[in-house]
């Protein structure tokens, strides 16, 4: 056999003309004991195909004797019939020179087939092919020992692929070498593929706490595999999974280890319900141990975290009595906790209502807020968890979490699990509420008890103290149960059986009620005691409260002289009235006399004394008014509307918010020297009287201005020195005051309010505190018209006023007018002082007491009126109405109303429109003659 440069093998056969030459001889020998002894089957075929000659182990293999295929083409002989054309394709290639290797199925003589693995190789003579030759080899074990390979390595690989558990192999380093299926959807990748790409390191990317890959190397290193190793992985989106591992190290020969190689359990379902268990065992347990509420829902918040995600959590609970939602309850990364609120149209509020747990991802919120349901409150999230907090009786509130990121953070399975919470926590919330309940209600029994101004003490049949409570055992110089035990013989010193309060408590004991009365160590008391039955009615003692009545003496005493105080405040009201009155015509017209009178006159002189004796007359009966309430002050320096700034918030308060408040000041208020603290009382006790004044709501108005006042300011009702003040007016638009009130509101005990809920002390601690502080307090109101109060203290200034001659107005500088006044006034003395003003200024006045008065003498009046000056607040016909009126007579006339409310109280509580022109009581010449000036001045250049 020779290989040629073409890759053919060819085999020359020994002819059988050859001489008798010995070499060729034992070369032919030698090459018929090879193909003869030869183990593996051979045959040599002519270019026909025929069978020339075949060995022995052909002849075993296929049951054919050499002489009984000679001559006979093999193919035909052993090719089953489908594999004939395949089988004469080999013999014709080797005929054709070519060396072939196949396999193939070859029939024996009793057609059993055989699997042989076949070589036929050209057989070449002076380069030509004369036949071939094959060699087939019996391949049939090899071939069921593959197919049985294969099977197996199928059947393990259908295992590996549809296996339910994970199945993974991995470096030491945290490489994915494969995975299963299982593995990948657990994770959830679409594919193994993706996953071993996706996976770089498994301490990072799979597992939730890097530790546990620590802890399961060392375990590998240690013992060399691991059993049931609970974990976390991180999925694909973003969720956690807990998983259960079992796995092996794989070792080369030299024992280094290559890889780690096992299988997962997605045990989730497993520990989510363990989970649950063990945060259902912590919420009942932090209802037994915790009493406040707060602490309990923050332990409940802390266990809830263990099973679903609840950085952003809140508890909203209804309160029927203000129908509102308060949240005890709230943590979130983006919104701070809301202060009570109306239940309104957020997801809570629709939990609450259809008494549905929810789980709204944002494709739900938008379908519901489309149809109205749901309005967006708070930061918007896409993955929105909610359960209504339901006890038996009714829903009481929700419990919410939320993601702001992952729209699938909660599942059904969660939903469920809330509603199972919130069951519990309401249940758990009604429980705190009731104990809470119980709680402040024994601990204002205790509060009660033992700040009753009284002994409260219990007693057994044995007559021994078994109890002792109440703020009157102080008086006694004992403690609370200080003598319980001892017995009543050994507290009252004696072991008289007839003594009162022995006798009465073993009365007592016996079922029978006492009440007796006993004078003890200095005090005297009125006790009742009352047979102690136990819930079954069973006498097991009895019960006694002691009253101390040792300062009714004292109490009545007191009484005694309030009621004297209150006869010498009416007394002393009475007098300053009537004789303000008559200090009003003797100070005021003495007043007029010292303008008129020149310097120097002799009459001058004794005008003047008139006005210190009258002005000593007012002083004398403000000290009247004022006697009881004298007391040491701390003036200091202050800007009032700096106090009504800071006591805002308390007056809204104080007042309730059916009354509106409202407060205005000059830009340039003056300050005043007064005790700060007594200022404040001032205020206060003015808006209360205010409030009062006004059961079914209305309007307060607190006002702070610049007042320059003139002589003329010390006739009543305003008894004021000269200069410059601070005025502070609270007006309300309440019920108002009639004269005879107003006489007497500043007199100590005097009170319009019903028996008890008065003391009639507030406007007069309100009048002596700024008497005290140098200043005056003015009162204007009518019935149904409300009430302005005025305080007026002086104000500090640096530089002086400018003045007339001596410090004193001169009323021939003041602006002085020609026109004609029509004046409205039913108070005839300031009716008469208005006039007196009007014609020292150069005006002409037609005086009226009454609107229907007025409107006469308008109409019967042939020249002109330029100005009606008119009160506001009128019997008949009120000011504003009679201003309208004499406009329809005349057209061209101005109008300039009085009122002894302020310009912003007059004007808000609808008295007059914004645009009136308004002078406010009481007012100086000074300041009557500006204010008409600037009125007829306007209309002059228009």
């Amino acid at each position: 056999m020779r290989s040629d440069g073409h890759g053919k093998s060819k085999t020359s056969i020994p002819s059988h003309d050859d001489g008798p030459k010995r070499n060729a001889t034992v070369t032919g020998q030698s090459l018929h004991l090879l193909f003869s002894s030869n183990p593996h089957p051979m045959v040599v075929q002519d270019v026909e195909r025929r069978v020339q000659m075949c060995n022995p182990a052909f002849e075993n293999l296929f049951q054919y004797r050499q002489e009984d295929i000679r001559g006979f083409e093999l193919d035909s002989v052993l090719a089953p019939r489908e594999l004939l054309r395949e089988a004469q394709q080999i013999t014709e290639r080797a005929a054709a020179g070519e060396m072939v290797r196949a396999n193939g199925q070859r029939r024996r003589r009793d057609g059993s087939l055989v699997e042989v693995q076949i070589t036929c190789v050209p057989l070449v003579e002076n380069n030509q092919t004369v036949g071939s030759f094959a060699i087939y080899e019996d391949i049939t074990e090899r071939r069921e020992a593959q197919r049985a390979q294969r099977q197996a390595e199928e059947k393990l690989s259908q295992l590996f692929e549809n296996a339910v558990e994970g199945i993974f192999r991995a470096s030491v380093e945290g490489q994915l070498l494969s995975v299963n299926p299982a593995l990948a959807r657990m994770c959830g990748y679409a594919s193994p593929e993706e996953m071993i790409l996706s996976v770089q390191d498994m301490s990072k990317d799979l597992y939730v706490d890097p530790q546990a890959r620590v802890e399961f190397k060392q375990r590998m290193l240690e013992r060399g595999s691991v059993e049931s190793f609970e974990y976390q992985l991180r999925r694909k989106d973003g969720a956690r999974i807990w998983v259960s591992e079992n796995a092996r190290v794989v070792r080369v020969s030299n024992g280094e280890i290559v890889a780690y190689e096992g299988s997962m359990e997605d045990i989730t379902e497993r520990k989510r319900s363990e989970l649950e268990r063990q945060v259902t065992f912590e919420i009942i347990h932090a209802v037994n141990v915790t009493d406040n509420l707060d602490d309990l829902l923050y332990l409940v918040h802390q266990a809830l975290r263990k099973v679903l995600y609840a950085e952003n959590c809140f508890v909203a609970l209804y309160e029927p009595p203000s129908g509102m939602f308060h949240f005890p309850f709230f943590i979130d990364q983006f919104d701070e906790a809301p202060p009570p609120q109306q239940v309104g149209r957020s997801c809570t509020a629709y939990v609450y209502r259809t008494g549905r747990a929810m789980l709204i991802p944002q494709q739900a919120f938008d379908e519901l807020a489309e149809r109205g349901e749901v309005e967006l409150v708070g930061t918007p999230s896409p993955s929105w968890l909610g359960a209504p907090l339901r006890t038996p009786a009714a829903t009481i509130g929700v419990l919410v979490v939320q993601h702001y990121e992952n729209e699938a953070a909660y599942t059904e399975r969660d939903l469920e699990f809330l509603v199972s919470v919130g069951g519990q926590i309401a249940l758990a919330i009604e429980r705190k509420r009731a104990e809470e309940k119980i709680r402040e209600s024994e601990a204002r029994l205790r509060v009660l008890v033992e700040q009753l101004p009284a002994v409260l003490w219990t007693v057994g049949k044995d007559l021994r103290f078994t109890s002792a409570l109440g703020a009157g055992l102080a008086r006694l110089g004992l403690k609370p149960n200080q003598i319980v035990g001892v017995s009543l013989m050994d507290y009252f010193e004696t072991n008289d059986q007839t003594f009162l309060p022995i006798a009465a408590h073993r009365r007592a004991t016996k079922g029978e009620p006492v009440t007796f009365h006993v004078e003890w160590k200095g005090g005297s008391y009125t006790c009742h005691v009352e047979p102690l039955r136990t819930a079954e009615g069973e006498l097991q003692g009895a019960i006694c409260m002691a009253l101390d009545i040792t300062d009714r003496k004292q109490l009545e005493e007191q009484l005694r002289q309030a009621q004297k105080m209150e006869a010498v405040g009416r007394l002393a009201g009475g007098i300053a009235h009537d004789f303000n009155n008559l200090l009003m015509v003797i100070q005021g017209y003495a007043d007029l006399m010292t303008e008129r009178l020149a310097e120097g006159d002799p009459l001058r002189r004794n005008a003047e004394q008139i006005q210190t004796a009258s002005q000593r007359a007012t002083s004398l009966t403000r000290q009247l008014l004022a006697f009881s309430r004298k007391q040491m002050l701390a003036p200091k320096v202050l800007n009032v509307q700096s106090v009504v700034v800071e006591m805002e918030k308390i007056l809204r308060r104080l007042i309730g918010e059916d009354i509106q408040l409202e407060t205005s000041s000059a830009p340039d208020l003056g300050l005043i020297k007064a005790d700060r603290s007594q200022i404040e009382q001032v205020i206060l006790n003015l808006a209360v009287n205010a409030r009062d004044a006004m059961p079914e709501g209305g309007r307060l108005t607190i006002e702070t201005a610049n007042v320059e006042l003139d002589k003329a300011a010390a006739h009543p009702p305003a008894v004021l020195s000269p200069g410059k003040y601070v005025m502070l007016a609270v007006t309300d638009n309440g019920c108002g005051m009639d004269a005879e009130t107003q006489a007497h509101i500043f007199e100590p005990f005097f009170t319009t309010k019903e028996k008890g809920k008065g003391t009639g002390l507030g406007l007069a601690t309100v009048y002596g505190i700024v008497k005290q502080s140098g200043g005056y307090v003015w009162v204007y109101s009518e019935p149904g018209r409300g009430t302005s109060f005025k305080v007026y203290l002086p104000r500090i200034e640096d530089e002086p006023t400018a003045r007339g001659r001596d410090g004193k107005s001169d009323a021939r500088e003041l602006p002085r007018g020609s026109e004609t006044v029509l004046l409205v006034e039913d108070e005839k003395g300031v009716r008469e002082l208005a006039r007196e003003y009007l014609e020292l200024t150069g005006y002409t006045v037609i005086a009226a007491e009454d609107g229907h008065t007025a409107l006469e003498l308008a109409a019967m009046h042939v020249g002109p009126i330029q100005l009606l000056m008119t009160d506001v607040v009128m019997p008949g016909i009120s000011g504003r109405e009679l201003a309208g009126r004499v406009k329809t007579l005349r057209p061209e006339i101005k109008v300039l109303f009085m009122s002894g409310y302020t310009d912003q109280a007059v004007v808000h509580h609808g008295i007059l429109d914004t645009d009136a022109a308004l002078l406010q009581k009481p007012f100086t010449m000074a300041a009557l003659a500006a204010k008409l000036r600037e009125i007829l001045s306007t209309e002059m250049v228009q």
